[in-house]
C-alpha cells in the first residue's frame, strides 16, 4: 500500500499536541463523575488507576483523521469516519448514537443533522468538543479555523449555537497555538469575539472577557454556564475563559476547569485541546501516561 504523504507535518503535529491535550482533559475529566473520586476535586488529587477518554477524543481523532488525509475539512468524509468509528460505549448522546447508527446504515446525515429536535438542529457542545485539534492546525490563520471549524459542526450539529460554539473554540485554539506565542487572556478572547457570529456564544464570550479579572472560577461558571445543560452556549463561554487565563499552564487550567463541575469532560476537553495546542502547553507527563492512547487508526488513516 501506498503511503500518503501528511501535507504538512507542522500542523499535523501542532494539531496532534492539541488532541493530546483534549484527550488528556477528557479522559481525567471524566473520572470525577464517579462518585468516589469526586472528594478528590477539592484537593486536586488524581483519581487511580488509569483513565479512558470518551466521544470528544474519539470525534476529536476523526477531525485531525480528515485533516491530515484532505488537508481541508470535507463533510461527507468526516460524517463517514465519525459513523465508523463510533463506539457506543463512549458516551456519545442519545440523539448522535442514533445519528451515526443510521450514517453508518447508509442515512444522509444532512437529512438526520437537519432534522434534530424538531428541525431546529442539536444546540449541543459536541461541536465544539472535538474541535481544538482542527485551531491547532489553522495557527496561521484563525479565519480559516473558524470557516473549517463552522463546515465541520453541521456534520451533526446544525442549530446556530453549536455552530458558533464549535467557530469560537477553533478560534481559540489557533490564537493560542500561533508560534510567535501565546496571547494574553484579553487578546486571546478579543480574538475570538471578533471570528464568532452574533449568537448566545458570542454574547457569553464577550461577558467572560470582562470577567477575566474574577479569581473565584465557581463565580464565572454561575453566570456563564459550565455545560449542565450541555448547550454550547452553556459550555463554550466558561471553557475559553479558564483557557484564556492558563495558556501554558496545562495543570492550573484542568484544576480551575474541573472544580466547578457541570459537564466536567467536556469542559476539560476544550480547555486541555487549546492550552496544549500553545508551545509551552503540553500536560504533565505522568497524566499523559495515565490516559489511554489515542487510537491506532488514526495514525494508519492519515499514513493510509
Amino acid at each position: 500500500m501506498t503511503t500518503r504523504p501528511i501535507p504538512d507535518t507542522a500542523r499535523y503535529e501542532r494539531a496532534l499536541a492539541s488532541l493530546r491535550g483534549l484527550s488528556v482533559g477528557d479522559a481525567l475529566g471524566s473520572q470525577f463523575f464517579v462518585p468516589s473520586n469526586v472528594p478528590l476535586l477539592k484537593r486536586r488529587e488524581l483519581p487511580p488507576g488509569s483513565w479512558q477518554w470518551t466521544d470528544d477524543t474519539e470525534m476529536g481523532a476523526s477531525v485531525l483523521a480528515v485533516l491530515g488525509t484532505l488537508g481541508r475539512i470535507d463533510q461527507d468524509t468526516l460524517a463517514r469516519s465519525f459513523a465508523e468509528r463510533h463506539d457506543f460505549d463512549r458516551g456519545y448522546g442519545p440523539a448522535v448514537n442514533r445519528l451515526l447508527r443510521l450514517v453508518r446504515e447508509g442515512g444522509d446525515w444532512r437529512e438526520l443533522a437537519s432534522g434534530l429536535f424538531d428541525g431546529q438542529g442539536s444546540w449541543g457542545n459536541g461541536a465544539a468538543m472535538r474541535i481544538a485539534p482542527l485551531g491547532a492546525w489553522y495557527a496561521d490563520d484563525p479565519e480559516q479555523a473558524t470557516h473549517q471549524a463552522e463546515i465541520s459542526a453541521y456534520t451533526t450539529h446544525q442549530h446556530g449555537e453549536a455552530v458558533a460554539g464549535a467557530m469560537a473554540v477553533a478560534a481559540a485554539a489557533a490564537l493560542a497555538a500561533d508560534p510567535a506565542g501565546p496571547p494574553t487572556p484579553e487578546a486571546l478572547l478579543d480574538g475570538v469575539v471578533a471570528l464568532v457570529p452574533r449568537s448566545a456564544v458570542g454574547v457569553g464570550l464577550r461577558r467572560a472577557r470582562d470577567m477575566l479579572d474574577y479569581g473565584d472560577a465557581g463565580t464565572v461558571a454561575a453566570v456563564l454556564g459550565c455545560g449542565r445543560r450541555t448547550s454550547a452556549h452553556d459550555t463554550v463561554p466558561f471553557a475559553l475563559w479558564s483557557a484564556a487565563r492558563a495558556l501554558g499552564d496545562f495543570e492550573r487550567g484542568f484544576w480551575t476547569t474541573a472544580q466547578v463541575g457541570g459537564d466536567v469532560d467536556t469542559n476539560c476537553a476544550i480547555v486541555g485541546g487549546v492550552i496544549a495546542a500553545g508551545s509551552a502547553g503540553a500536560p504533565p507527563r505522568e497524566w499523559s501516561e495515565r490516559t489511554e492512547e489515542l487510537p491506532g487508526w488514526l495514525s494508519a488513516a492519515v499514513t493510509g
